[in-house]
């Protein structure tokens, strides 16, 4: 069975299918003991290989290259991901693709934002005429040859995000997404206009749409919940306060507890998951 077979079962099951954002390989070692899909941020890839805000970047080689070493780690994963607008051209979109599919990608998420493009949640979006997405949406979906392809718009203008959310559910895409959703009304709007089409929400911290549980998003009919950035705030926060710590300590170290601790054995015990055996074995990542 296809990586893209595997993905779109498991959204065709009941409930909201998770997908842990990712940005490098050790916090996508650590969202696999936990979660068996992952997102592949753009948000987070360019913060973290980059050091730059989402606003546009990213080289798609470099994208590529970083799913295929995902794909080597974690065979049973689905990994749905990003690609910003196709990196601008349908034709590199459709190159893009081709590679993801190759090398184990699961789906990829195309928007119609233009450039310079921004975070979805971030203010002063721009989208592309809907006609002009929409053939570059149609070439991927003519490329693709099992890859899940989610169809995202970045639309604000009320009337335009139910019209641009309608056009999308009539293509061949398996998923729609609406980004920066603002209120629980706005889903079961924009659930209803999509029809029976499957919908993605993405939740940020700090953005612009609603916290909700994967219960109540399975209440609202969304098949999908796309967690772009929960590791690397998290990193940030972590590595923010274990750098003042240290410096509060004139840079004694800290003790670790050799059984619930991070220390060197417990970072290494993690990383050997990545080449042992066993990771060649179907698993149960918990949710």
């Amino acid at each position: 069975m296809t990586h893209g077979k595997k993905l779109r079962d498991r959204i065709a099951g009941p409930g909201t299918t998770p997908l842990i954002g990712v940005y490098d390989m050790y916090s996508a070692s650590i969202a696999a003991k936990h979660y068996d899909g992952m997102f592949v941020s753009g948000f987070g890839f360019a913060a973290s290989y980059y050091g730059l805000p989402d606003i546009g970047f990213i080289a798609w080689p470099d994208m590529v290259a970083f799913v295929q070493r995902l794909r080597g780690a974690f065979p049973h994963h689905h990994l749905l991901v990003d690609i910003d607008d196709g990196y601008v051209d349908p034709e590199v979109a459709c190159h893009v693709v081709e590679h993801l599919e190759r090398i184990g990608a699961s789906g990829v998420i195309l928007e119609d934002q233009k450039r310079p493009r921004r975070c979805g949640h971030a203010d002063g979006k721009q989208v592309l005429p809907l006609e002009e997405y929409l053939e570059k949406l149609n070439q991927v979906l003519e490329t693709r040859t099992d890859l899940v392809v989610v169809a995202r718009t970045d639309a604000t203008d009320e009337h335009d995000i139910l019209h641009r959310a309608e056009r999308l559910a009539a293509t061949d895409a398996d998923v729609v997404l609406v980004d920066g959703v603002r209120s629980v009304e706005w889903i079961k709007r924009i659930r209803e206009v999509v029809g029976g089409k499957p919908l993605l929400f993405n939740q940020i911290a700090g953005g612009k749409s609603p916290r909700l549980s994967l219960g109540e998003l399975s209440d609202l009919g969304v098949d999908v919940a796309i967690y772009s950035t929960p590791c690397l705030f998290a990193a940030h926060e972590a590595m923010d306060s274990a750098l003042t710590g240290l410096k509060a300590a004139d840079g004694r170290l800290p003790v670790v507890d050799p059984a619930s601790g991070i220390g060197v054995q417990a970072s290494t015990t993690l990383l050997e998951r990545n080449i042992a055996r066993e990771r060649l074995v179907p698993e149960s990542a918990g949710v």
